[in-house]
């Protein structure tokens, strides 16, 4: 088969689109024919390289791929050859304190997919079976790829972390990304009055079009100051923050007292200073997040795939063109996911 692959940390010449060994199946895997695959801004971080993990190579990219079933393993009964199906990439062991509590995400021996062990944007890959979920017939394949996990991770962040209630108010820094337009989304399923910040004007109109009722440009003023001046001085309840270093003061700032800032990410690195003071005296909440349980993810995938949800995307090219998708989303080209699809797949 062929595969997106690397041999070694890197800028974006070190993808290739090159043959790789066919995928074994084991007994509890299964075998999917994969149609079409999204990236996340994990990929581009992988790609360059993380501290402490430490990859097999060549190491094939990617967590977010949906196809069909085309083989199973021995011990499995819940997929059968012909089946949709679409990758959620978080892998926990199943036996710790954590994963017994079912708060998987928070298990000891935590990985994903495409991060940690080698990914999903392939032709062809082998998944372990609790790590699939069933794709209804009607579901796209860029719409079944682009959805796992930004909106596993948008939903426990908000929904079960942050515990956004509705009527509250929050504030989504980075909006034309793939976990900022789907948390945009939920934001105004869940009721609440919704703020967002991009860096262009389509951007912003991508963002009032995902349900956000107040927008700002943040390259052009500050979002703290616009947030006091739309709340009348009270702040918002709520603020995700995924973006660290660059908005951090700020984000913490925007809260009003006894507000939560929650946070699945630091795109701008991984140390932020804290005002302790406002933080004691506005009695703020911080509040990490990664992923999502399976029962978290049961909860919000069906919203996708009956629309009330919808992965919006920017483009879609061919799996042979990774070099380009991996620009489009570290150069943060446009709004929403990219999508690569096996060439042998691609219609233009």
């Amino acid at each position: 088969m062929k595969a997106v692959q690397f041999g070694e940390h890197g800028e974006t010449d070190v993808l290739e689109y090159d043959e790789f060994p066919d995928p074994e199946v084991g007994d509890d895997e299964v075998l999917v024919d994969v149609k079409a695959g999204a990236l996340n801004h994990l990929d581009v971080w992988t790609r360059r390289g993380l501290p402490g993990v430490d990859l097999e190579m060549p190491h094939i990219p990617g967590s977010d791929a949906a196809g069909v079933v085309s083989e199973v393993g021995a011990n499995v009964t819940r997929f059968d050859e012909g089946d949709h199906v679409a990758v959620c990439a978080g892998r926990y062991c199943g036996e710790c304190e954590h994963c017994r509590d079912g708060e998987q995400s928070e298990c000891v021996n935590y990985h994903i997919m495409g991060e940690h062990v080698r990914g999903v944007h392939s032709e062809q890959t082998a998944v372990p079976v609790e790590n699939l979920v069933a794709v209804p017939d009607h579901v796209d394949w860029e719409t079944a790829a682009s959805a796992s996990l930004v909106f596993q991770t948008a939903w426990r962040m908000l929904m079960t972390r942050a515990d956004l209630q509705q009527g509250e108010s929050i504030l989504v820094l980075g909006a034309s990304g793939g976990v900022g337009h789907a948390a945009v989304q939920i934001a105004d399923h869940a009721g609440a009055e919704v703020f967002a910040t991009a860096s262009t004007e389509e951007k912003l109109d991508h963002a009032r079009d995902c349900g956000a009722d107040h927008v700002v440009n943040y390259e052009e003023e500050s979002f703290a100051d616009f947030v006091y001046e739309e709340t009348d001085g009270r702040g918002v309840d709520v603020v995700v923050d995924h973006i660290g270093p660059a908005t951090w003061d700020d984000s913490t700032k925007a809260l009003t007292k006894g507000g939560r800032l929650v946070t699945c990410g630091a795109t701008t690195g991984p140390k932020a200073e804290t005002n302790i003071n406002r933080m004691f005296w506005n009695q703020l909440e911080l509040l990490g997040s990664t992923m999502a349980t399976p029962g978290e993810i049961d909860d919000v995938l069906p919203l996708v795939w009956d629309g009330t949800f919808e992965p919006r995307i920017r483009e879609v090219l061919p799996m042979s063109e990774a070099q380009r998708a991996h620009e489009m989303l570290q150069d943060r080209e446009g709004f929403g996911k990219v999508v690569v699809v096996p060439d042998d797949e691609y219609d233009g």
